[in-house]
């Protein structure tokens, strides 16, 4: 997921299953970028979501709450 500050919603950056998911993974750990493990909330994403699409409505709390989880972790730790 990506969002910034003034965006209407999170949008889909990658997604994927397996091997693809982790190389997702991966790829954001040589980023810096937080991996946050909610498997019933990525499962529904995954499911109703397209790359480079918003988020649809009913998942903004569950994906908000994530994102401020993240953006905590990111303050916390400098760099």
């Amino acid at each position: 997921m990506q969002y910034d500050r003034g965006m209407d919603a999170p949008v889909c950056v990658a997604k994927g299953v397996d091997s693809l998911a982790l190389t997702i993974r991966e790829v954001a750990g040589e980023h810096s970028i937080p991996v946050v493990e909610n498997p019933p909330l990525t499962r529904a994403l995954h499911a109703t979501v397209e790359v480079d699409q918003a988020i649809l409505p009913e998942h903004y709390k569950a994906v908000a709450e994530m994102i401020g989880y993240v953006m905590k972790l990111c303050r916390a730790v400098p760099g």
